[in-house]
């Protein structure tokens, strides 16, 4: 499992791109928390710092290592520009990006929700997606490898999960999702461009040829990476520019102007420690295009990934800084969760033994 030389498409591959994005994730949850409710600071200040540092990190690596180089399966030529068709879906899809990180934040940052409710409820959605992504591509004929009932079976108990949340989330003291407008704003957005997002990595990774020797999800990620950040920043200007001039306030834009032109001491630190984002991204997307498996597997255990280090963030910021504890329906919800994961065990070691089979691994 720890060997770093694990083979492209094995268990051992999978585990320890699981293992990093669990421990970047749980740093991310607990800064978010930490700045705001410890340090005082604005969740749209946090917001504006972490997803700077977070966004430079990622594609100042891609950009050092070249990972944008991609090898296409078809060029195509617009105008007196010849370039690899691919670029026409994985830019919208770094578009797509540009929305779900801002969004992922701002989940968290709504007082009375609690890291694990965002994370339960924005993971479980995803994994739904997934389902009906390989639904669409099996149809289509682009995905050719079969969804297993352990696969299904997983679904389920995360929807279950999810369901239990999003039914009580009011219950604990807590905001309930379903009651506040700006949540559901904010939620229907992510999960709109994540569905997107998502069929574009499964179509991208079933169309490469077999016996590529390239690591194509690299180059996928560079280019959605660079397209992404661009995204961010040249939207971010804008509204900074219009908000000056137009004299904007209120009490999310008003801290957002501000974190700019009054930089809060600490933004450093919040810059830093946000830096755990853009690590995370690295993992988020070799998970969901982890070679030879479905949709719904790679959603899975990416999101589950991630439910449980939400469980994890609030042990530790309760323990830590007096944070609330999980409530009783929080552990029901993680009883359900570990359900799941051990159906994506048996459904592992399956795809496993048919990857051997077809010579895939």
């Amino acid at each position: 499992m720890w060997n770093l030389k694990t083979e492209n498409g094995s268990t051992g591959r999978l585990l320890q791109l699981v293992f990093g994005y669990f421990f970047f994730y749980v740093i991310t949850g607990l800064s978010v928390k930490y700045f705001q409710n410890i340090a005082g600071m604005h969740s749209m200040e946090y917001l504006v710092y972490s997803t700077a540092s977070s966004t430079l990190l990622a594609t100042s690596v891609v950009l050092v290592l070249r990972w944008y180089k991609l090898q296409s399966i078809r060029l195509t030529t617009w105008g007196p520009f010849t370039f690899p068709s691919e670029l026409l879906y994985i830019i919208p899809s770094g578009v797509m990006t540009a929305v779900v990180i801002p969004t992922t934040t701002l989940m968290y940052s709504f007082k009375g929700i609690s890291v694990m409710v965002a994370m339960t409820i924005m993971r479980g959605s995803v994994i739904i997606i997934g389902r009906i992504v390989d639904a669409i591509q099996i149809k289509r004929g682009i995905l050719n490898k079969k969804v297993y009932l352990e696969e299904n079976m997983g679904v389920v108990f995360a929807v279950l999960a999810v369901g239990l949340k999003v039914l009580t989330g009011g219950r604990d003291g807590g905001a309930n999702p379903l009651t506040s407008v700006p949540v559901m704003v904010i939620f229907f957005s992510y999960i709109s461009a994540y569905a997107i997002r998502i069929y574009i990595m499964n179509y991208y990774k079933n169309t490469r040829p077999k016996d590529s020797r390239v690591d194509n999800n690299k180059a996928f990620f560079a280019i959605e990476q660079i397209a992404s950040t661009l995204t961010i920043w040249i939207v971010a200007l804008v509204i900074l520019l219009l908000a000056v001039n137009h004299n904007w306030s209120g009490e999310r834009i008003t801290p957002y102007i501000k974190s700019f032109t009054n930089p809060v001491p600490g933004f450093g630190w919040a810059m830093f420690w946000g830096c755990a984002f853009g690590i995370v991204a690295f993992f988020s997307v070799f998970l969901f295009m982890f070679k030879g498996r479905t949709a719904t597997f790679a959603g899975l255990v990416n999101r589950l990934t991630s439910l449980i280090a939400g469980t994890t963030s609030t042990l530790l910021f309760a323990l830590l800084w007096g944070g609330r504890w999980p409530a009783v329906v929080d552990w029901i919800s993680l009883i359900f969760i570990f359900v799941a994961v051990w159906f994506m065990t048996k459904a592992e070691r399956k795809r496993i033994a048919e990857l051997k089979m077809k010579h895939e691994i």
